[in-house]
């Protein structure tokens, strides 16, 4: 079977896991989670690039080691060092990892004070109320591992668990590309979440057009990556591929590609409203077409399809049936921002910090999209695990910035920090350093346990200094791994636009932090946002496309985000009064 970017991730990732609680190498368990990470991020397929005898060493953060690590999994499916781990630690350990609020430590106390090995022994443990019995543990945490596994028995029950949309995208692309490679396919297209760019996907669906006997089934279940043949027919077929996602193909007539796009598209809950809209004028629109009576009367685009219900086109990100109707109705539908307005971004690092490449390495990858201005914003001296700057370090990091500056035109690179808020609400360094600054972007890194008052006040108080611009990732969120810490957003938003402080769209696909409802409600409270792609490597800049189909999905255009200006207005715009 072939192997994947996220298997050689998996692997790695695991390998780190079972590290860390045996109190391991912590460079060395850095250099594992780094590689998972690079390997996770890559655009490129990891085993075409083994494949072609390409030097995986050349990849920034792998190194000759972890090279050959990878050549062996692409090879052979898995790693021995992982099997010898698996043989002196228990492998669900690893799993255990993925409970909030449970580290390598505790995860190590409990295995070698409690036996607990899995899940199942966990969960025992903790309703038993065994767990508490342990120092450090306590009645909370014992409460909140209960909720936590609570909430992933939940998911298991639910069914198989959404994954990330960039791992769909990795998955769908390769795909698309096979069967496009069919003889007589026209039209082909994979709709529903994935085309709304919703941030997790369940399943992919994908549509296509195409000469009869053109034989798209059969090239589509002899795909490499499927590991089961769920049904198969003419005109439908589902298959479900290795890393468990089900996917359907469709072949539809070329008169009902649009109406079928439309259905397949979703929401539901926005099919159900044009459907109802439709009724009201006598006619009938399913996944065929827009009939009248018998006779279909649109359905070949679907722009035909919402132009028969007296509706402009509506944009697959909107399609959520949240007023999107109603301002299409009324011309209210929004100019929505696309990755071209972008001019710049606003949250990235360097190797000074955490990052992988070099000031002049992170501004050349700006430079090859065409931006006018960068940020760099290393971690701030708080953030001990990515050896943040202290003043005499953001010192001389200002200074090589307005050096690199005053020798090229090309592009501005704003001397800038990511700063930690502290749980106080004070900012991790002082007012001095920060006044040499034009970008302070500020977050919350550590004490993601305080109550939804602490937490917001904490932000709240952080927004009172004049220097502070951005709040970065202003949930805490990591998708499908840790929950938001609890926060009013409401109150964050308000505060933001009453001391003239804006939000930033993470666009890291593990963040995508703020969400698309928080995205809408900075819009209509007149809150600018910045679309940042937190860059830790020059592919990462390739995150913006995820930014700015979240910001799509919020309602947002242009004038809604930050980075779609020039640097002279932005400079203007961050300038706190």
């Amino acid at each position: 079977m072939p192997v994947h970017n996220s298997d050689v991730a998996d692997i790695f990732n695991e390998i780190a896991d079972l590290l860390d609680i045996q109190g391991g190498n912590p460079f060395r368990i850095r250099a594992y989670r780094n590689a998972a990470r690079t390997v996770g991020g890559l655009s490129a397929n990891i085993a075409e690039m083994v494949h072609e005898g390409k030097d995986l060493s050349a990849i920034q953060g792998i190194g000759k080691d972890l090279s050959a690590k990878i050549v062996e999994i692409v090879r052979t499916g898995t790693l021995p060092l992982l099997a010898d781990l698996e043989a002196s630690v228990p492998a669900e350990l690893s799993v255990m990892m993925k409970v909030q609020g449970l580290g390598p430590k505790k995860i190590k106390k409990m295995y070698e004070e409690l036996d607990i090995q899995s899940l199942e022994d966990l969960k025992n443990a903790a309703e038993g109320g065994t767990i508490r019995s342990l120092p450090g543990f306590g009645e909370k945490t014992e409460q909140s591992i209960i909720e936590e596994l609570k909430r992933i028995q939940g998911q298991k029950k639910a069914g198989k668990e959404r994954i990330k949309l960039a791992e769909a995208e990795r998955i769908a692309g390769p795909l698309l590309e096979y069967l496009k490679g069919v003889k007589g396919i026209k039209d082909i297209a994979a709709a529903g979440s994935f085309r709304r760019r919703k941030e997790t996907v369940g399943d992919l669906d994908i549509l296509c057009t195409c000469k009869k006997n053109a034989g798209v089934m059969e090239r589509f279940v002899e795909y490499e990556d499927v590991a089961k043949v769920l049904a198969k027919g003419k005109t439908k077929s589902s298959v479900a591929l290795r890393r468990g996602l089900q996917v359907d193909l469709r072949v539809v007539p070329q008169a009902s590609f649009g109406a079928a796009l439309v259905y397949f598209t979703g929401s539901k809950e926005h099919n159900i409203a044009i459907r109802k809209i439709a009724v009201r004028r006598n006619l009938k629109i399913n996944e065929y077409g827009v009939f009248k009576g018998e006779k279909r009367i649109a359905g070949s685009s679907e722009k035909s399809v919402y132009a028969r219900v007296d509706l402009p086109y509506i944009e697959p990100e909107l399609r959520e049936n949240r007023g999107e109707i109603e301002a299409a109705q009324d011309g209210g539908l929004p100019d929505l921002v696309a990755i071209d307005h972008i001019k710049g971004d606003l949250h990235a690092h360097t190797k000074a910090t955490d990052g992988h490449h070099s000031l002049e390495e992170m501004v050349r990858a700006a430079l090859e999209r065409g931006y006018e201005y960068l940020a760099i914003t290393d971690h701030s001296r708080h953030v001990t695990v990515a050896h943040g700057l202290d003043e005499k370090r953001l010192s001389r990091q200002i200074d090589e910035i307005e050096k690199y500056n005053q020798k090229q035109d090309d592009i501005e690179i704003l001397k800038s920090i990511e700063l930690d808020i502290l749980e106080d609400g004070s900012l991790d360094l002082p007012d001095d350093i920060l006044g040499r600054l034009d970008l302070v972007i500020c977050s919350i890194h550590s004490k993601f346990n305080l109550s939804r008052e602490e937490q917001t006040g904490r932000v709240i108080r952080a927004m009172d200094n004049p220097h502070f611009n951005i709040f970065c990732h202003p949930t805490g969120r990591l998708i499908n791994e840790r929950r938001p810490y609890e926060i009013d957003m409401e109150k964050i938003v308000r505060a933001a636009r009453e001391r003239g402080c804006f939000l930033e769209l993470n666009a890291h696909p593990d963040r995508l932090d703020i969400n698309d409802f928080h995205c809408k409600m900075a819009r209509e409270m007149r809150v600018k946002i910045a679309v940042s792609t937190d860059a830790h490597r020059l592919d990462d800049f390739d995150f913006m496309k995820y930014g700015i189909g979240q910001a799509r999905r919020g309602w947002l255009g242009p004038a809604d985000v930050l980075n779609t200006r020039s640097w002279k207005s932005l400079k203007k715009l961050i300038r706190r009064k």
